[in-house]
């Protein structure tokens, strides 16, 4: 860390040195100067113009040297050629100029579509929910009187640009004593908070420290508390609880609230979704991390009213508790509710097929594949929503996830020619 803060007041120092060459350049070609040292003219403007012209080219030389060494520190053996180099910095020239993403949801599934996207534009804005309330993240919550930092620690290190040993140490998760259940990156994230007094800007100094491509907001600094309300009538209070509860009533979510009602989303977060060229809600649980985020006040119709693409990705896999026997327009049908029943522009969904010993694992505990209904396409249509289907599957250790990379690839292209 030394070394990179070290390399880049290096680069400063290399940069101001040639704003200076440009000074002296301008003074030794201006007609000012000609009017002040009229006697000396000639020769006053031809060393300045020199001098500035020596120093810009010198500047610029070691500026590039700086970015080289600066580069190599970063590398373990300190070992990179000039061609690397060069693909870097074009590299980083291409996703910059790649589509504006905001991607809206939580847990899990947002972690894993954010790795994808990270490859194709760095114009991404994560912006996740903050109603988390069980696991370690609830401890903290409770304990400090802080936001829950699991899910937006999660997609901090899926935007990440950071050595995999940091990686492992900011997902590492004591199981003995005192810090047992504890990730050490919410931790991490807890005494930022402590430092700054600032959740907002725990999260952004954490992301600088990790070279995140992007931004990652939380989509509200509100200490909100998310409720459910069953089909029989029901109320069930806190997000940890919703399923459960739902399962062990053997009762179907009719719809999720937030208290206090009064919550509004960062600045930031309204600015990003008002510029970006596709928003995209999902994948992730539908009534526990993709809908809260609609909660905020006037969210639903920021993102109604702006400019770009709204598309919204079912899960693979229904949820026990959540989403158990959803199909496609079930799920589509929960976030038109809770929104507006012209709100989105298409769904995508999986339509691979999953191995049968892969999905024995996840019978057993109560989930299925996310299907498509009958009439659920025809239906979609109806309501203008196109429906994008793909072989969208990955599978890694006998878990069932989206395939980051062609998930994105899909999504990139839809934002392409919005733009």
């Amino acid at each position: 860390m030394y070394n990179k803060h070290k390399s880049r007041l290096i680069l400063m120092g290399w940069v101001f040195l040639g704003l200076l060459g440009v000074l002296l350049l301008s003074i030794g070609l201006s007609s000012f100067m000609y009017d002040i040292v009229i006697k000396y003219r000639t020769s006053i403007k031809v060393i300045f113009s020199i001098v500035g012209i020596f120093i810009i080219s010198f500047s610029i030389n070691k500026s590039f040297h700086s970015i080289i060494n600066g580069v190599k520190k970063t590398n373990i053996n300190g070992n990179i050629s000039r061609s690397e180099i060069n693909n870097i910095i074009y590299r980083e020239r291409i996703l910059s100029k790649g589509p504006k993403v905001v991607v809206i949801g939580g847990g899990t599934g947002l972690s894993v579509l954010l790795r994808g996207l990270k490859e194709y534009t760095s114009n991404i804005t994560a912006i996740v929910t903050v109603a988390d309330d069980g696991g370690g993240s609830g401890v903290l919550r409770e304990d400090l009187g802080m936001l829950p930092p699991g899910d937006i620690r999660s997609c901090i290190l899926a935007l990440a640009n950071t050595e995999p040993t940091m990686e492992k140490l900011l997902q590492y998760r004591f199981d003995e004593g005192i810090l047992k259940g504890q990730n050490f990156g919410n931790l991490f994230l807890a005494a930022m908070n402590e430092i700054y007094g600032s959740f907002e800007m725990a999260i952004k100094e954490t992301s600088n420290v990790l070279a995140v491509t992007g931004k990652v907001l939380p989509m509200t600094l509100e200490d909100v508390t998310l409720y459910a309300e069953l089909e029989n009538g029901y109320i069930i209070k806190g997000e940890s609880e919703i399923p459960l509860k739902s399962k062990e009533l053997s009762s179907k979510i009719k719809k999720v609230y937030m208290e206090p009602t009064v919550s509004y989303p960062l600045i930031e977060a309204v600015v990003a979704i008002k510029e970006a060229d596709i928003i995209v809600l999902g994948p992730g649980s539908l009534y526990t991390s993709v809908i809260p985020n609609l909660l905020v006040n006037n969210i639903v119709d920021t993102i109604y009213e702006a400019k770009g693409t709204k598309v919204y990705i079912t899960n693979v896999m229904t949820q026990p508790g959540e989403t158990e026997g959803y199909t496609a327009l079930d799920h589509v049908d929960s976030i038109l509710k809770h929104s507006k029943e012209d709100f989105l522009d298409y769904c995508i969904v999986n339509v691979q097929e999953i191995p049968e010993e892969t999905l024995k694992k996840y019978t057993f505990d109560g989930s299925e594949p996310v299907i498509l209904g009958d009439k659920d396409e025809e239906t979609l249509n109806s309501k203008g929503i196109k429906l994008i289907k793909g072989n969208l599957i990955d599978i890694k250790k006998d878990y069932i996830r989206h395939d980051a990379l062609e998930l994105s690839r899909i999504l990139i292209e839809m934002a392409k020619k919005k733009a």
